[in-house]
């Protein structure tokens, strides 16, 4: 196998690859990825027990031929490579870079030994890059950490004629984005692809994977019981599902009679996280609400932070509420509105924060729980 690449390229495709590859393997070559060079085309392709991906870019392809080396070795050796054209050739038993004046040997992994890709799942439909990439961004600061709850750490993805709904809930908050795609006509999907889909995926695969394919214009999605495949601009990567269901989000949303309070949503962020630095350990944010501002506090005796903001309060004269201040901070981060609405029961109730005017029924929502007000 020979090829030459501009070393920009060849950095992109190793490190789309690379993405996939494990930290830590009892099985050496799954931290290998695998060149394939063919037709002036170069493929790169890594994955492990969870997760697949491969790119295929243009090539000078002067020999035909696959070779499997380690990834991550790769990965840092083309960050280090000059600007300009990389030639790659396998020579004996390793693979020769060479850029410029600088020439790197790596030792090549057997490809007997290297597990196939797997298959790509039916396919559903498309979506817009960007538009998919802002919604599992607004869902995913909601996904659980807690790895002892897999179920939690996963972003549903549910699919119902051309709506695809995202949600995340890590059981103190529950953010939900709706947005548009386009399914896949009958004949380029067999199996039914309008029929309704509910998965839960990997929320931090899925992150990753929508970051990095912000800006390819469409993303073709794949699904079947067990894995979920997105493909755009030579990209195709994919991730096992987590079996189980999320908790429906219907009931909790439904808040019955409430208060709502509309407020500008830069300026109560930077209020957050100016009283919030003298707040210590689980110590809430206060938000008191009194029909025209709202008046933000947190910290105990000495050690004390407020600010007041306009703000119109409806549906009650008055409204006090607390929220831990990290779990506000990421919901009212996620939303790209100008204006918020807080949707309002009471103190230690549910509360659900909307873009600014929608009436609670948007395409991104965000439920938390709030806390005991500061006395």
């Amino acid at each position: 196998m020979e090829f030459r690449i501009d070393s920009g390229a060849l950095t992109e495709a190793v490190a789309w690859a690379a993405r996939v590859l494990p930290a830590r393997s009892p099985v050496p070559v799954l931290g290998g990825l695998l060149l394939e060079a063919a037709g002036g085309r170069l493929r790169v392709s890594g994955l492990d027990y969870e997760a697949s991906a491969r790119i295929e870019v243009a090539a000078d392809v002067l020999g035909e031929g696959r070779a499997l080396v380690l990834g991550r070795r790769l990965l840092d050796i083309c960050k280090v490579l000059p600007h300009g054209p990389v030639d790659c050739a396998v020579d004996g038993a390793r693979l020769a870079v060479t850029g410029g004046d600088a020439r790197f040997g790596l030792s090549l992994l057997p490809l007997d030994d290297y597990p196939a890709q797997p298959a790509l799942p039916a396919w559903r439909g498309t979506v817009d890059a960007d538009a998919f990439a802002a919604a599992v961004g607004h869902v995913a600061v909601a996904a659980g950490r807690d790895d002892s709850l897999p179920i939690l750490t996963g972003i549903r993805l549910g699919l119902d004629g051309p709506v695809m709904t995202l949600a995340a809930t890590d059981r103190y908050r529950y953010a939900v984005r709706t947005l548009d795609w386009r399914p896949a006509e009958p004949l380029d999907a067999p199996d039914s692809p309008d029929a309704p889909v509910d998965v839960v995926v990997p929320a931090r695969r899925l992150t990753e994977i929508a970051r990095s394919l912000a800006g390819a214009g469409t993303v073709r999605l794949a699904l079947d019981g067990g894995s979920a495949g997105f493909e755009s601009g030579g990209k195709r990567t994919t991730t096992r599902l987590i079996d189980g269901r999320l908790p429906r989000h219907d009931k909790l949303f439904a808040l019955g009679e409430h208060a709502v309070a509309v407020t500008e949503r830069v300026p109560l962020v930077e209020a957050v996280k100016r009283v919030a630095v003298v707040a210590e350990g689980d110590s809430p944010v206060q938000l008191a609400f009194d029909g025209t501002t709202v008046h933000l506090q947190a910290g105990y005796e000495d050690d004390v932070a407020s600010q007041r903001l306009p703000a119109a309060l409806t549906g009650a004269g008055s409204m006090t509420v607390a929220f831990n201040p990290g779990y506000l901070l990421d919901a009212l981060g996620s939303f790209d509105a100008p204006e918020l609405g807080l949707h309002l029961v009471g103190p230690g109730q549910r509360a659900l924060i909307t873009a600014g005017g929608d009436g609670g029924a948007g395409t991104h929502r965000h439920l938390l729980m709030s806390v005991k007000p500061l006395v």
